[in-house]
């Protein structure tokens, strides 16, 4: 009895070893495949200075409110 539920605890992690290796390989292979497409096909620069700006913006209101209630 004792063999069977050492065997069947075996086969069970034997198991979860195997999916985590496919699981590995799999991530490892989808992050080769985004890198190469990150390459054929780069971000576009405009897009990151716009929302610079508009951080900075808010920022800049975000400065006079405190200002302004620092002044009260």
């Amino acid at each position: 009895m004792l063999n069977d539920g050492l065997a069947t605890m075996a086969v069970g992690m034997g198991t979860v070893f195997g999916f985590l290796v496919v699981l590995w390989a799999v991530v490892c292979f989808l992050g080769m495949v985004v890198s190469y497409l990150n390459k054929l096909f780069p971000a576009e620069i405009q897009a990151v200075k716009t929302a610079v700006k508009a951080a900075t913006g808010n920022l800049e209101v975000a400065i006079a409110v405190a200002a302004a209630k620092f002044k009260k």
